[in-house]
């Protein structure tokens, strides 16, 4: 079988992870890979496990990208894919109107993921063109049956993002060099509790509430120290200021760390005690989360979209309601004094699984 994914650019986030994650497991199995994109610093990790890459402007949202539609129907003709998956709107735009030229009785056949939760327009709506259609979660599921009724539920298929258990386990260990440094850098993260809050700095974050829960049991005397591990965008700068005027203003200068971005994540997740998922707004799966659950830490996060999907399965105790600071508050305290852990992680929202039932769609579809 052969598989073409198209996605606009391979540099970072869950969707370039997910394909490239897609096309390794597809190569291993002994199935041929292809992914269109206009490149990106993860091409070389894309070839280096077998798949092949085509690069190509299918990023750009502009008129000129229209001129694309007939060198991808040229692509599909020559290379005769079984399956043709689009992971994101605009190139999913270029693909689907190059593949509604071809021949009905020989094209591919054409899967779409809907990774988030899209602005209900035409736009969009694409992502809802596949003849199967992958949601990341019920919640996407849920929000593509509300804002796009066109949509057959018998043609979705809910596959959850998935860990690898071998990377993120609850028995893995600091290494001793990066612990050592950790150490030397944070010297009063010693003897207390480490709240961790991951993700880019944006105002729906969650960064106020977590700041106010810092000082709440700073109040209560709880030893803990937050940290803030994810970058700024240089339009961002203005906000974290008012992030900083903030900490100040509450009097948690010593209390609280911006880490800024890191690209061990893994490892500063291991080292904290605590992890916090507090989107003011709900997320399509929450990838961190189930990573910070499979390396054994207990996750509190506000119990909606996908976050709150995968704490009600893997850690109910961490559920928190949207933007309640009192239950935020009180469901952190229970979590420090007891210590609590979550029991692990394992299918469906393992890499495996996530991968299987990926192959499964496209057996499914291709016969």
């Amino acid at each position: 079988m052969k598989v073409i994914q198209i996605l606009p650019e391979l540099n970072a986030g869950g969707v370039e992870r997910g394909t490239l994650e897609v096309a390794g497991y597809l190569v291993k199995n002994g199935h041929e890979s292809i992914v269109i994109s206009h490149g990106g610093r993860l091409v070389k990790e894309l070839e280096n496990a077998g798949s092949r890459h085509l690069t190509m402007p299918v990023h750009r949202k502009a008129l000129v990208s229209l001129a694309q539609i007939s060198k991808l129907r040229k692509v599909f003709i020559q290379e005769k894919p079984d399956i043709l998956h689009l992971r994101s709107r605009m190139p999913a735009w270029l693909a689907y109107l190059a593949w509604k030229t071809l021949d009905n009785r020989t094209r591919p056949r054409l899967v779409t993921t809907v990774h988030g939760f899209y602005s209900v327009n035409a736009y969009s709506a694409v992502m809802t063109k596949g003849e199967s259609v992958i949601a990341v979660s019920e919640s996407v599921r849920d929000y593509i049956l509300k804002n796009h009724p066109q949509t057959s539920d018998s043609k979705i298929r809910v596959i959850p993002r998935g860990i690898e258990p071998e990377i993120y386990r609850p028995e893995f260990e600091l290494p001793a060099a990066w612990r050592d440094q950790w150490h030397a850098r944070l010297p009063d993260l010693t003897g207390k509790c480490i709240l961790l809050l991951p993700g880019r700095i944006t105002r729906l974050k969650g960064h106020d509430d977590f700041f106010t829960l810092i000082a709440a049991l700073k109040k209560e005397g709880i030893p803990v120290h937050g940290l803030i591990a994810g970058d700024t965008h240089e339009k961002k700068q203005a906000y974290m200021e008012e992030l900083r005027a903030t900490v100040a203003r509450l009097g948690i200068e010593g209390d609280l760390t911006f880490l800024g971005h890191r690209s061990d994540i893994r490892e500063v997740m291991g080292a904290s005690d605590v992890v916090f998922a507090l989107s003011q707004q709900p997320e399509s799966f929450g990838r961190t989360v189930l990573e910070a659950l499979a390396l054994g830490k207990p996750v509190c996060g506000y119990d909606c979209g996908g976050v709150g999907e995968l704490l009600a399965a893997l850690f109910p105790q961490g559920r928190v309601p949207l933007g309640n600071q009192a239950k935020l508050l009180d469901v952190s305290r229970a979590i420090i004094l007891r210590r609590e852990k979550p029991a692990g992680v394992g299918r469906p929202f393992t890499l495996d699984a996530m991968c299987e039932a990926t192959l499964d769609v496209y057996h499914g579809l291709a016969g």
